[in-house]
């Protein structure tokens, strides 16, 4: 996660820790998606706030986040049905 020391540097609150998808638009007008990228957001500023390697790790430097939402967790169910299913196969 980020390296704040715990709290945000404009407000001083407690951080909310996750990985977020994040959209960054470059000085060239193009865009960089990324997914899962763990940061640290700022509920009342709503600032995200990454690790200054990751940023440099994903070439995005002088980009600007113009889009973070939390990772959503996806459940999937088993692909073939347990042997004590009842279902049968036509």
């Amino acid at each position: 996660m980020a390296r704040l020391g715990g709290g945000c540097p404009v407000c001083n609150r407690k951080l909310f820790n996750s990985r977020f998808d994040a959209t960054f638009r470059l000085e060239d007008g193009s865009e960089k998606f990324f997914f899962g990228l763990p940061a640290s957001l700022c509920e009342i500023c709503q600032q995200l706030y990454l690790d200054p390697d990751l940023i440099e790790t994903l070439a995005v430097p002088e980009g600007r986040c113009t889009f973070a939402i939390e990772t959503d967790t996806v459940l999937t169910r088993e692909a073939w049905p347990s042997r004590n299913s009842t279902a049968t196969n036509p």
